[in-house]
């Protein structure tokens, strides 16, 4: 099975460039499955139904959230019945939504877990122990499982590869929006990336306009952040997986701009 990730789509700049790179990426890639994370696909803050659909009618069979789930207020009405789309599994319980699902295309299934780090970030429940938890509990009927982990510390996305060596086909980490180069394949068979990166508006600051960064650096002031209207950069990747057993067997880094695509 092949499975594309998508890094962070963040505002209109990262969905036009979904909607515009799609096309490429099932030519090139031929992947059986493709999942994207889109905490930020509404203006760099949360999503919306429209977009949600935009998303699934373009080709994306799953979506991964993060710490930005309910910053649009809208995904309350809809994050319970839509059951391609997953939230960390790892908040309070009660929570609206799901933190793992199953995506079904054709013959083949994809296991998929959302989980958040707490290095840095709002208080959650243990994101290793839920992954015990969860991940066990699928593998018993499903061999391939991708753990979308949505978290600040390198070394907290690092240790949760580890930790989930030869229980999950691919860990891949997102949030932090710049695409690290530590793609590999674990002893145990998990493919393992600690950012995958992002999708959206390539000269700004992690997508954002980054004059108001810079003046909120400079100053420490509070800034409005806003989406930045640049070029694109689309990021992720493209994992191989032994059916039979879960393993991976391949793992390769995505990442193009709107210059270099043109000039392909």
């Amino acid at each position: 099975m092949k499975v594309v990730f998508i890094g962070d789509i963040v505002g209109n700049v990262g969905r036009d460039a979904v909607k515009r790179l799609l096309p490429w990426i099932k030519n090139k890639y031929q992947p059986h499955i493709i999942i994207a994370n889109g905490e930020n696909a509404a203006g760099g803050r949360g999503i919306n139904a429209s977009i949600t659909r935009d998303l699934f009618d373009w080709g994306v069979h799953g979506i991964t959230m993060g710490n930005h789930t309910w910053d649009n207020r809208e995904i309350f009405e809809f994050i319970d019945d839509e059951k391609r789309m997953v939230r960390p599994a790892n908040l309070a319980p009660g929570t609206p939504g799901r933190g793992y699902t199953v995506i079904k295309v054709g013959s083949r299934e994809l296991a998929i877990v959302n989980l958040i780090g707490r290095t840095f970030l709002p208080p959650s429940e243990d994101p290793f122990r839920m992954a015990d938890e969860i991940v066990d509990s699928l593998r018993a009927k499903h061999k391939c499982i991708l753990v979308d982990f949505h978290a600040e510390a390198t070394s907290e996305k690092i240790a949760m590869g580890w930790y989930l060596d030869g229980r999950a086909s691919l860990v891949v980490g997102t949030h932090t929006h710049v695409q690290t180069n530590d793609d590999r394949i674990l002893p145990g068979g998990t493919a393992y990336l600690t950012d995958a990166g992002m999708t959206g508006p390539r000269d700004g600051v992690l997508g954002m306009e980054k004059d108001g960064v810079i003046h909120k650096f400079l100053t420490g002031l509070p800034t409005r952040f806003q989406v930045a209207e640049t070029k694109w950069i689309l990021s992720g990747l493209c994992v191989e997986i032994d059916e039979a057993t879960g393993r991976a067997t391949k793992i390769q880094t995505i990442r193009v701009d709107e210059d270099s695509w043109i000039a392909e």
